[in-house]
């Protein structure tokens, strides 16, 4: 099993420990561009894939990289039916 196998299979599994450095990972490794929204964004970051214009928003979590388990179970969702 690959990296990537690896990784998302740990995001289907909705671990509670699930982190936003591994999420835009494998964001990246999916062909998703991290994009601030501008100055007034605050830690909203929007993911973007230009082969068909996809984007997925993420709130970054702060001050731990510990992403919500509301947050990895809608990333999870978005990607399983969109995606993966």
């Amino acid at each position: 099993m690959s990296r990537f196998d690896k990784a998302k299979e740990r995001l289907r599994s909705v671990p509670k420990d699930y982190t936003y450095t591994e999420a835009k990972a494998l964001l990246k490794q999916l062909g998703f561009e991290e994009s601030n929204k501008g100055k007034t964004s605050g830690s909203r970051v929007k993911f973007f894939r230009i082969s068909d214009k996809k984007i997925i928003l993420l709130h970054k979590p702060h001050p731990s990289d510990v992403m919500s388990p509301k947050s990895i179970k809608s990333l999870a969702e978005v990607l399983e039916e969109e995606l993966l």
